[in-house]
């Protein structure tokens, strides 16, 4: 599992013009998963994300969570993070786990999210054409896969 996470002052997924989800000051979460990828690797994620200390604290350091900011999250599938560009200028998404497997990883990774931080997630739709307006704060962006974990 790969997840891409970019910490936002604000953000809303639209598809055909019509928004989706908002949120304010919180975390983007774009999120991609293997064939390999298991209910272990969501609650090692889950756990990752919702105590992730990228919030800056009083004196400016980044210290706390979105947890302790009490802020909110929107969680987006996106397979294209498995892309190789090994080959050609094509990439290829072979890496990408199917849909039958993905979706199952991608609902059990919300509910798991929403259980850590005791409040609802919001996402995207899986599979939709979306349009993603984000604010980023710093810029912070952070790259997180659940197969790099020592």
């Amino acid at each position: 599992m790969k997840v891409v996470i970019q910490r936002v002052t604000s953000c809303f997924v639209s598809i055909n013009g019509n928004i989706k989800s908002k949120i304010g000051k919180g975390l983007l979460v774009l999120a991609s998963f293997e064939d390999a990828d298991n209910k272990e690797d969501i609650e090692w994620m889950s756990r990752k994300v919702s105590r992730l200390r990228i919030f800056n604290d009083k004196n400016g350091l980044m210290n706390i969570s979105v947890k302790d900011i009490n802020g909110e999250i929107i969680i987006v599938s996106q397979f294209t993070l498995y892309a190789s560009t090994k080959k050609g200028n094509r990439p290829s998404f072979i890496g990408a786990a199917k849909p039958v497997i993905s979706i199952p990883l991608y609902e059990l990774f919300v509910e798991q999210l929403e259980k850590d931080l005791c409040k609802t997630v919001e996402t995207g739709k899986f599979g939709a054409n979306m349009q993603i307006s984000i604010v980023n704060d710093g810029p912070v962006t952070i790259i997180i896969d659940s197969k790099n974990k020592i």
